[in-house]
């Protein structure tokens, strides 16, 4: 789909209050949100301008943002885990 927002906390409503917290409390993974946000907005940018680059290298940032957030979810779920025991 073309130029669908996948801002984290849309994606993972349930993890809201942990993605606040870790964003607060710790710079590596404050950091690697904005890299994910900001590679997000670019792929959505690229999409809107009709994709000015070639599909190998659109599929490289898509790639990227996916682990990205592979990453992001791993330590939101640990938290996650961590705040609930």
């Amino acid at each position: 789909m073309l130029n669908e927002n996948h801002a984290f906390i849309l994606d993972f409503p349930e993890l809201k209050l942990d993605i606040v917290q870790l964003n607060h409390d710790d710079s590596t993974f404050k950091a690697e949100l904005q890299k994910y946000h900001q590679l997000d907005y670019d792929i959505r940018e690229l999409e809107i301008s009709g994709s000015p680059i070639d599909d190998e290298n659109m599929n490289t940032l898509k790639l990227q943002r996916m682990e990205l957030k592979d990453i992001l979810y791993k330590q939101l779920t640990a938290h996650h885990e961590t705040a609930s025991n």
